[in-house]
This record gives C-alpha cells, structure tokens and sequence, in this order.
C-alpha cells in the first residue's frame, strides 16, 4: 500500500493522488474464488484521461466528489457524485475527470465464475452506470475491502471473497429494470399461475397436456417447427 502520484509527460506537477493496494491472491484464491486484484481511491488534481483495453479484470468504482465521463461500447455516460460504474475491462474503455475534479473509490476483481455473473447482470437490464439509493453501503463495502486487502488476516482471501459476493449482491439488486424488458416481465407473469398450481398439486399425477390445456399453453412436439 502506498501514496500515489501519477503525472503527465509534460508537467511535473501530479495529475492524481491515489491512495491503492496492488493485491495478490494466493492461487487457491485464483482458482476457486472472487479474488482482488487492486482496490484504492484517487483525487484528481488537474483534468486528465485514462484509456485501458484488454484487461482480464472487472471494474467497480464510484464517484464520491465531482463530475466526469466514461466511454464504454461505443457510448459516452456522464458521472457525477452518486453514480456507480460496472464494466467488463476485456472491453475497451475510458474515463476522464471535468473541471470539477472528481474523487473516486474503485476496486478491480475477477474469479472463475466472473464471465457468467456479469452476463447475468447484462440480461437483468444491469447498465455500466447507474445511480444507487444505497450508495453509502457501497461506500463502506469499499472501505471493508480495502481495510482487509491491507490486513495480514490470515484467511483474508476468504473474506475478501466474501466482500466481492456482497458486492455482486448490491450490483444484481440494482441491475433489474423490468421496464426496459416488457416481454420478459410478461412471460414471467404468465408462468406464475403454472407454478401456484404445480405447488398445490404436487402430490397429483400431473399429465403435460392436461396442463397445457388448463393454461392454454402450446405443448410443441417432436419433429413439429413453429
């Protein structure tokens, strides 16, 4: 753990001070847990951009002072205080500070099952931005994470397990929005008296199309095409 500067080419002055944990997991960890890579904080000091492309690494961060952008798939996202980021860094992406210099808090992970839960959260409707109601809880899991990566617990890499599955909790819980998949909510609307039947008659012989018929479902069988 240590104090960052980071300048640019043409000036000596800092850019940012970032305050981070290069972290490394055991390959216990890599192997069979949600693992931390880098977890830190950063106050910009002057505006500036940072472009990243390739990385076998996902990314969380939050804005916790000021305003700024990111570009991810093609599409620019204005962020201010409040708003969260959720992205796939195998993607290329960016984000630069504006003029009111923004203060960040960020964590990047990955694990075993990473590619699958967040093509989960991309089919709930998850968006790469949005802006929580309880943003102070990710604040504080943030500082949890940060606390244990820089801690010598000697079953950190499970907690810090722990942390990151409380973390995809809070980015699943904020990833539905049924509005934006009208035919999804349907179809699960449709399905819920199928199932309050099959629960009350479990116990019952239950013949497929008897079932079909009750619900007006269309059974399709074998060799036939819609």
């Amino acid at each position: 753990m240590k104090d960052l500067f980071l300048h640019d080419s043409l000036d000596t002055s800092p850019v940012v001070f970032s305050d981070r944990i290069l972290y490394t997991p055991t390959s216990f960890a890599k192997t069979a847990l949600l693992y931390l890579q880098e977890i830190g904080s950063l106050q910009a000091k002057k505006p500036h951009t940072s472009s990243r492309t390739r990385l076998s690494s996902y990314l969380f961060f939050c804005v916790n002072s000021g305003s700024g952008e990111l570009e991810y798939q093609g599409k620019r996202h204005k962020l201010g205080k409040g708003d969260c980021v959720f992205i796939d860094c195998q993607l290329p992406y960016s984000h630069s500070t504006d003029t009111d210099l923004w203060s960040l808090s960020w964590i990047h992970f990955s694990g075993v099952t990473m590619q699958t839960v967040y093509q989960k959260y991309q089919e709930r409707g998850g968006r790469p931005v949005f802006r929580p109601d309880n943003f102070t809880d990710f604040q504080s899991l943030h500082q949890s994470l940060f606390d244990l990566a820089a801690s010598d617990d000697y079953i950190r890499d499970m907690r810090i397990n722990s942390g990151l599955n409380e973390l995809l909790v809070f980015l699943m819980n904020e990833s539905w929005h049924p509005a934006e998949h009208p035919d999804r909510v349907q179809k699960k609307q449709n399905l819920l008296p199928v199932r309050n039947y099959l629960e009350t008659h479990y116990t019952e012989k239950i013949v497929l199309d008897e079932l079909a018929d009750r619900f007006f479902i269309r059974v399709m069988k074998r060799g036939q095409t819609l």
